[in-house]
């Protein structure tokens, strides 16, 4: 371990080094330069790791000049392994040394925590990864258990500048305390006031002991954090992804991690923690964006998306998948060796059934032609033909273009969104949903669906986000169209729609190492290592089946509150998400102290949630700033919305949040982009900290401050609309104020 600094002043008491005032600000200042000097040591060390890096994947292009097939092998397997050490290095640059560990055993004296582990020019730890078993101490040790640590450092960091210092002196009875100084108020609290910004950041240099404890969670089964707003229940969850791709990282690197959140704005959000984690092999989702190759961007009305979401959907689906080819043509006619050859809608509804009964329709395809012939087949009667024999009439049939085009339009390989659009058709629709949905239901999806269509016409289907589990369920109900065998025949009307057909084969590591969207198709086994569910009490059964698929043999992260669940059945869905967890063991932990809101924001959130009746969980806040919310009543809502904006921009120094109900949107929106005196560089002026965003937009988002625009109706926006207001107000982490015309 990295020796204490020489010159480290000594004291006669830790009160001596808690001087006031200038004396203070001298320790402060003289503390810093010598982490500093230490902060240099171990970027020097950073900047060697990375030419050796480079140096790697300089030899590794070399061995392609060897000219054996085992040189490109070794090119392949030295550059992949530099170009991932050089991500890795380049991702943790910011902040790279956060944690200092003063023990009581003098033979490990200082240990350095930081976003990757480093070794000296020795092969010696100079930098501990958070990550690993001996940086656990850092976040478990407490005061009343200090586990041989004496003082605990947090260093704050501009770049590769250290600019502040904070200590816990955790064991005051060590022999050795008296000689170490102690600087600042503690590192969380000074954390916890920081200006936020438009992404998350990572917390690594402030879990907390619960905390810690759910992230270092053993990797089997199912892991449930649960707790109410503010507690760090979506950092902590990845933070906990990050320690399990470093504790087993062949596992689940090669087997992929996916990161599900509830929105693209969301996404965004929190797309930078886990890269500045040292971690760039990381799917990240949210749920219009699970499925490959479509996108679901914007919301159902609630009524249609309460429709879509429920379980009963599943059958609507699996129906849908097994109807003929609209337009498809119904009956087969050719002529052959004196027979008049006639498949009629009977003998082609058995085809059907026969072939839908050995498995999933895309999958049958091999199948469908020789079928055909079979029933063709037995109606050849006549000795001319007889004594041509099958395989001759097989070659023939094979040869018509009749039959050819037949097949390619009778049973062609179907893509999920082609599947879905055929219910935009109202007949269509009350055929195959009868029994399964009500009159009622159907209207609201025939409605949805027709504007999809007719969006269809100006470019392109606008999917909703509740579309998207659909689609999944009908490709999934279809299966993959299968690649075609090397012994294919040429001629065979299957070979040729599968060479029209199959879509690009890839490897996990092939879509999934990179952040950014995925636009490779994968297959019907969607099953990552482990999938991470964040806002999961929003998900509606029909979510919980698309995420399950992608977690059949997966390790479980699943973030959640209850009392801010948008799903108006949860029985419904907790029994979905059982089905989608198995029999995997389950591991629950309970986070229970709101770091986000100041206890003013909190108060007023938990009052309102007691007051609807809520089952809320009531986390402590552990912040105070004195400014309790404003409730404002104005006659003219643009200049009151306009005055409680103006006031927030000027108050605090990060974002700020204009929270609106979804028909409201636009026009605020609007009226943003009009206000002058808020500047206009979207880019660096002051309204580039503003957002507008409408209740559900907000899930797991903070901001600075918060603009509630007509609170009572996103309150009735929704059969759940009590709860999205209930997460309204616990956004802000500084100011809120509710504007409202009555």
């Amino acid at each position: 371990m990295t020796p204490l600094p020489a010159d480290t002043p000594q004291a006669g008491s830790s009160t001596e080094n808690r001087c006031p005032a200038s004396g203070e600000q001298d320790l402060a200042t003289r503390e810093i330069g010598l982490e500093q000097e230490f902060v240099d040591r171990v970027y020097d060390q950073l900047e060697l790791a990375a030419k050796q890096a480079q140096a790697l994947a300089k030899e590794g292009h070399g061995r392609a000049r060897l000219g054996h097939e085992g040189g490109l092998v070794e090119r392949d397997a030295m550059v992949f392994q530099a170009a991932k050490r050089l991500a890795t290095l380049n991702a943790a640059h910011e902040g790279l040394v956060f944690g200092r560990l003063d023990l009581a055993d003098e033979a490990e004296g200082a240990r350095y925590i930081g976003r990757i582990g480093l070794r000296d020019e020795h092969r010696d730890s100079l930098l501990v990864d958070w990550r690993a078993p001996a940086a656990a101490v850092f976040y478990q040790a407490t005061a009343a258990t200090p586990e041989g640590v004496v003082r605990r450092r947090v260093l704050r960091c501009a770049g590769q500048d250290v600019v502040a210092v904070e200590d816990e002196l955790l064991d005051p009875e060590h022999p050795d305390a008296d000689a170490l100084p102690i600087v600042g108020e503690g590192a969380l609290m000074a954390q916890l006031s920081r200006a936020r910004d438009r992404s998350m950041h990572s917390i690594v240099a402030t879990i907390q002991a619960e905390q810690d404890k759910a992230i270092r969670a053993p990797g089997k089964g199912v892991v449930l954090i649960t707790g109410g707003p503010g507690t760090g229940k979506t950092v902590v969850a990845l933070h906990r992804a990050a320690y399990l791709l470093y504790s087993e990282r062949r596992r689940y690197e090669s087997g992929g991690v996916l990161v599900i959140g509830p929105s693209g704005v969301f996404m965004r959000y929190i797309e930078r923690v886990l890269p500045s984690l040292g971690e760039t092999a990381v799917a990240l989702r949210s749920l219009g964006e699970v499925v490959d190759g479509v996108k679901g961007m914007r919301h159902d009305d609630p009524a249609v998306a309460d429709v879509k979401g429920a379980a009963r959907m599943a059958e609507l689906m699996r129906r849908t998948a097994r109807q003929a080819v609209p337009g498809a043509p119904s009956e087969l006619r050719v002529f052959w060796r004196d027979e008049n050859i006639v498949l009629t809608p009977r003998d082609l509804a058995g085809v059907r059934r026969q072939l839908l009964s050995q498995g999933k329709r895309n999958r049958a395809l091999p199948r469908v032609s020789n079928l055909l012939l079979d029933t063709m087949w037995r109606q050849v009667r006549g000795e001319r033909g007889r004594e041509h024999g099958r395989e001759r009439f097989n070659h023939e049939m094979l040869d018509k273009a009749a039959f050819v085009d037949f097949v390619k339009d009778w049973w062609p390989p179907l893509d999920a969104t082609d599947v879905l659009r055929w219910l935009a058709e109202p007949e269509l629709l009350a055929r195959v949903g009868e029994g399964v949905v009500s009159q009622e239901d159907r209207a609201l999806l025939s409605k949805s669906w027709s504007y999809d269509a007719t969006a269809a016409g100006r470019g392109g289907f606008d999917w909703s986000v509740e579309d998207i589990p659909l689609l999944d369920e009908i490709r999934y109900q279809l299966g993959d169209v299968p690649e075609r065998r090397e012994d294919e025949e040429e001629d065979d009307p299957y070979a040729r729609l599968v060479d029209e057909n199959t879509r690009e084969v890839t490897t996990i590591a092939d879509r999934d190492f990179a952040t950014g969207p995925r636009t490779s198709t994968r297959t019907e086994d969607d099953s990552y290592a482990h999938v991470l569910v964040d806002e999961a009490q929003d998900l509606s059964p029909m979510q919980w089946r698309m995420v399950g698929r992608r977690g059949r043999t997966a390790t479980w992260t699943v973030v959640g509150d209850p009392a801010q669940s948008s799903w108006p059945v949860p029985a419904e869905s907790a029994r979905a998400r059982d089905e989608a967890f198995g029999d995997k063991a389950r591991h629950e932990f309970h986070l229970s102290t709101n770091y986000r809101n100041s206890k003013e924001i909190y108060d007023f959130a938990a009052a309102y949630a007691e007051r609807v009746g809520l089952d809320a969980d009531l986390p402590d806040a552990v912040r105070r700033t004195g400014t309790p919310p404003q409730e404002r009543v104005v006659e003219d809502l643009e200049a009151g919305v306009r005055g409680a904006v103006r006031e927030l921009v000027g108050a605090v120094e990060g974002t700020v949040g204009i929270v609106v109900p979804v028909a409201r949107r636009t026009s605020v929106q609007g009226w943003l982009d009009s206000w002058d005196e808020l500047g206009s560089d979207r880019d660096g002026g002051a309204d580039a900290r503003i957002a507008v965003l409408t209740g559900l937009d907000t899930k797991g988002l903070e901001f600075d401050g918060i603009v509630v625009v007509e609170p009572a109706e996103i309150e009735a926006e929704s059969a759940t609309g009590r709860a999205t207001l209930y997460v309204v107000l616990t956004r802000a982490t500084q100011r809120m104020i509710t504007v409202a015309t009555s």
